[in-house]
């Protein structure tokens, strides 16, 4: 029957979203709880060094 293909693509679905759900918690664990920006464009590079240079640690992530 149809219904009979579901636990295999259950399986696979599972597969596919281990990876994404894992890298958030390692970037978690790696930044101290922050999502590490990237700068694509001068506008966001700009704004990543005033982070920095408030910041007074050299260190645009932390508060």
């Amino acid at each position: 029957m149809w219904f009979e293909i579901l636990p295999g693509l259950a399986a696979m679905g599972i597969c596919l979203v281990i990876p994404g759900v894992v890298t958030v918690y390692i970037n978690r664990f790696a930044n101290s709880g922050k999502e590490k920006r990237v700068a694509y464009y001068v506008q966001q590079w700009h704004l990543m060094e005033r982070d920095r240079f408030i910041s007074g640690v050299n260190r645009y992530y932390v508060s």
